[in-house]
């Protein structure tokens, strides 16, 4: 259940301003009316990404030590943290093309596309390293992400009036700097391990 947890609150908070929250807003606006079908795509794009990355880091875990996953790992959380203070935009070529294709396929491919080499499918390999259930590290990431992209299918711009989204990454980036000082001092993540944490820092 730490796995579900921790994947699910580091996902939901990193998305928020990053690229693919952008990408729900542009989707919205280009298929108004069609959210069952834009929400289908975002899950089913999610699902297919994270579980690759989830097996990824899961192969990692198998096949490396602990003192050198426990490395790595803290080293890439705290440059995610870095990385999410970096305000994140859509390149034009990542812009959703009009076709042929429906709602549907467009954001499959589109959101599935735009997860390559984002911090959110790097923090899910790293996760995948961390917990020994890849299933429950994918499960909480892809509701992470359903979390923070599908209120933005449903209100569009809206959103910004409610969550301070220019902000949150500055959340992000100490939620990703304290899974990585927890790695590092070799404390469980998740609640438990975040809990530990702070009675360490008392």
């Amino acid at each position: 259940m730490e796995a579900l947890i921790a994947s699910f609150g580091l996902v939901a908070i990193a998305e928020m301003g990053d690229k693919t929250q952008l990408l729900s807003f542009l989707l919205a606006s280009r298929f108004k009316g069609r959210a069952g079908s834009l929400i289908a795509g975002i899950f089913a794009a999610t699902v297919a990404n994270h579980l690759l990355a989830a097996a990824a880091g899961d192969w990692v875990a198998a096949n490396l030590s602990a003192n050198t996953i426990r490395w790595i790992l803290s080293t890439a959380f705290i440059g995610f943290a870095f990385w999410a203070l970096v305000p994140d935009k859509l390149d034009s070529d990542e812009h959703p093309k009009a076709g042929r294709f429906g709602p549907f396929i467009t954001t499959l491919v589109a959101f599935f596309l735009a997860e390559m080499g984002d911090k959110t499918q790097f923090a899910t390999v790293a996760l995948g390293a961390s917990f020994a259930n890849l299933w429950l590290v994918t499960l909480g990431t892809t509701l992470g992400m359903l979390a923070a992209n599908v209120p933005a299918v449903l209100l569009g711009d809206r959103l910004a009036r409610y969550v301070p989204l220019e902000k949150m990454r500055f959340l992000a980036a100490a939620m990703f700097a304290g899974f990585g000082i927890l790695v590092l001092m070799g404390s469980d993540l998740g609640v438990a391990g975040l809990m530990d944490l702070g009675a360490r820092a008392n």
